[in-house]
């Protein structure tokens, strides 16, 4: 991976990825690179047993970064900003590549061969603690333990099927462009294409009316088991139409850390079973949403001139995840609250806390959108006035 392509932004007067805020440089950018080829040693575990100094390099920025976007104090409001930004992606993209090994993408076995390593689950461990108290801190906790969890869920629900126009959506709907709709399709693919991946590590278990609920909720993702009707088959034909790459992670250096930090919160939610209510809070607001959502991209794609065939991954989930959201209300998630009255609330945490990241990501989609196309503007600016004259 190049470290130009990583979405490490640059600086004048510094390494790109690099950061000065009072202590030495951290090249984030080449940080991620090493770690990348770290997990593919083979025999990792031993091999940082006897040699420690193979990690020192990832080991050094991954402190430097779990201080900056967790815990730095700094005057300098632009520098902490482009510092905690710069700092975010690392970690997210490191705990990605963790993650990641949890799902098989039918690639060569050997990739494999550090699943169920220590040193991973340490630094996947490390991360998580320190930026999952972050994101506690990010909600009022406390007062969602005094609501009535099925006045909460219901009023949520009604209240995210139907939202008001947001600004973000409305750009989508009149505004963007080809430019910027490729990259929204860029960096959706990285979860598109592995459709509920996680969804499918929460089914294992005594089989009761919820989990046959949530097996339907699956095997509809999944096209009833043909790959035609695959959600993800639908998303290849609208990358296909503007000559995109299929291939999964294709576009992983666009992705902006928000986005890849609700993927790896679902990944950490589905993976821990006392964080069940929280994830069903997670998915009820995921279904409830996605409708809206997607109806916004289905109408730029529209505008855009997209064949209805290119438009159907956002009409497929728009139809289905209408009937989803109210499996996932009136199937799931109340009965569950019925079930564990003492730990319900943690549907609605799990619900408001998916509500927040999912906007956070949005408006990073949003500005990476806008930002692509500012930069095909320019370049065709720059284009339009080159003399090209011997």
């Amino acid at each position: 991976m190049q470290s130009e392509h990583a979405g490490y932004p640059a600086r004048a007067g510094a390494t790109q990825g690099a950061l000065v805020l009072g202590k030495p440089e951290v090249n984030y950018s080449e940080a991620d690179e090493s770690f990348a080829e770290l997990i593919k040693t083979k025999c990792l575990d031993e091999r940082i047993a006897s040699r420690p100094s193979v990690a020192r390099a990832f080991e050094s920025a991954l402190e430097g970064a779990l201080a900056t976007a967790y815990g730095i104090q700094t005057n300098n409001v632009h520098a902490r900003e482009s510092a905690t930004t710069t700092a975010h992606l690392f970690l997210q993209r490191s705990l990605y590549r963790i993650n990641r090994l949890k799902l098989f993408w039918y690639d060569d076995l050997s990739n494999y061969d550090n699943e169920r390593s220590s040193y991973l689950r340490a630094v996947r461990d490390r991360i998580e603690a320190a930026w999952q108290d972050w994101e506690l801190a990010q909600l009022e906790v406390e007062a969602l333990r005094r609501e009535d969890v099925r006045e909460a869920l219901l009023r949520r629900a009604a209240e995210d099927v139907s939202p008001a126009p947001s600004a973000g959506g409305l750009y989508f709907q009149h505004e963007v462009g080809e430019v910027g709709y490729r990259r929204l399709l860029a960096i959706a693919s990285l979860d598109g294409l592995v459709e509920a991946s996680q969804l499918s590590r929460t089914l294992g278990g005594v089989s009761n009316d919820i989990h046959s609920v949530m097996t339907r909720l699956l095997v509809e993702e999944y096209g009833g088991g043909k790959p035609q009707r695959k959600h993800s088959t639908f998303f290849i034909v609208m990358l296909t139409e503007l000559g995109m790459s299929t291939a999964p992670e294709a576009y992983f250096d666009l992705v902006p850390w928000e986005v890849l930090a609700a993927i790896n919160h679902s990944f950490l939610l589905s993976e821990r079973k006392r964080f069940y209510l929280r994830y069903v809070g997670g998915l009820l607001h995921t279904e409830s949403t996605v409708p809206a959502a997607f109806e916004n991209y289905r109408v730029a794609a529209e505008r855009l001139g997209m064949s209805e065939a290119a438009r159907g991954y956002w009409e497929l989930h728009i139809r289905e995840d209408e009937r989803h959201g109210r499996w996932m209300l009136h199937d799931v998630a109340l009965p569950l609250a019925a079930k564990y009255p003492g730990e319900a609330c943690e549907i609605v945490f799990g619900y408001d806390q998916q509500k927040f990241m999912s906007d956070r990501a949005g408006a990073s989609v949003e500005r990476a959108a806008r930002a692509a196309e500012r930069a095909a503007a320019q370049t065709e600016v720059v284009g339009e006035g080159r003399c090209d004259c011997q």
